[in-house]
């Protein structure tokens, strides 16, 4: 990505310029290296994301921000219904493989306000996430360590994996 299109707020703060002088900013942290290596697509995409309706503060893109459709895989934005705010797939992770997705079930705040808290509860229970998950690949202390100081260099190592692994993982892990 051309630096030169954002303002550097701080060391790993920068600012994308909003789609219109009514809209809010977007905001990229990174340092100027990952900056640099970014595919334009992605401030392209963090301009778009300015300009729908209802965004509350600004459009923010994360470290490993990367294009996706129509939103930056790696933004985060915040929407008020109440200013005729969005909901965009693109922003809940409308990736290749990361499992999200978004599902209309017809209720609305009011039908779930009462059992919030069993609900969370309950999909905690469902879906295993972070620490202490369980997956059918289980990790191990000799291998699971290595994974943020190397990054994505255990997926090459043998065991239940592909060898390729490595290449196949977007941007190289």
């Amino acid at each position: 990505m051309d630096i030169k299109r954002l303002k550097q707020l701080s060391e790993f703060e920068w600012q994308v310029n909003p789609a219109s002088a009514r809209t809010l900013p977007g905001i990229i942290y990174a340092d100027s290296v990952l900056i640099r290596g970014m595919d334009e697509k992605v401030c392209e995409q963090v301009t778009n994301v300015t300009a729908l309706p209802g965004l509350v503060r600004a459009v923010y893109a994360m470290p490993d921000a990367h294009w996706g459709y129509g939103f930056p895989i790696g933004g985060v934005a915040a929407f008020d219904p109440a200013q005729g705010g969005v909901i965009s797939a693109g922003g809940v992770g409308f990736d290749i493989a990361c499992g999200v997705r978004t599902l209309h079930t017809g209720l609305v705040p009011d039908d779930i306000l009462a059992i919030r808290k069993q609900l969370a509860d309950q999909i905690a229970r469902d879906i295993p996430a972070g620490i202490g998950s369980r997956g059918k690949i289980p990790g191990s202390p000799d291998v699971s360590p290595h994974g943020l100081p190397t990054g994505s260099s255990p997926s090459t190592r043998p065991g239940p994996k592909r060898r390729s692994g490595r290449t196949t993982l977007k941007a190289k892990g």
